[in-house]
């Protein structure tokens, strides 16, 4: 299952950190670009680099995802349960 990530929170999380995209893309083995477009929304995190950024940023992985029930459920695109 795709896991969306709120790039507003990510990012903010990444700045109170102190930390660039690409200290964050070094610290969770993955590319600067991969952290740039799941800043901006345009991709998403495998499981496993979910779960290091979390660690990196001192967090849950739920600090990472959309607050709200029903953004959550536009950004995976999946029907809300009736």
């Amino acid at each position: 299952m795709r896991t969306p990530i709120d790039p507003k929170r990510l990012t903010r999380r990444r700045v109170e950190k102190g930390l660039s995209q690409n200290a964050l893309a070094e610290a969770i083995g993955a590319s600067r670009q991969l952290v740039s477009a799941v800043s901006l929304g345009k991709a998403n995190f495998s499981p496993e680099k979910l779960a290091k950024v979390a660690a990196i940023l001192d967090c849950k992985i739920a600090d990472l995802l959309p607050e709200d029930d029903e953004e959550f459920h536009a950004m995976t695109q999946t029907p809300r349960p009736a």
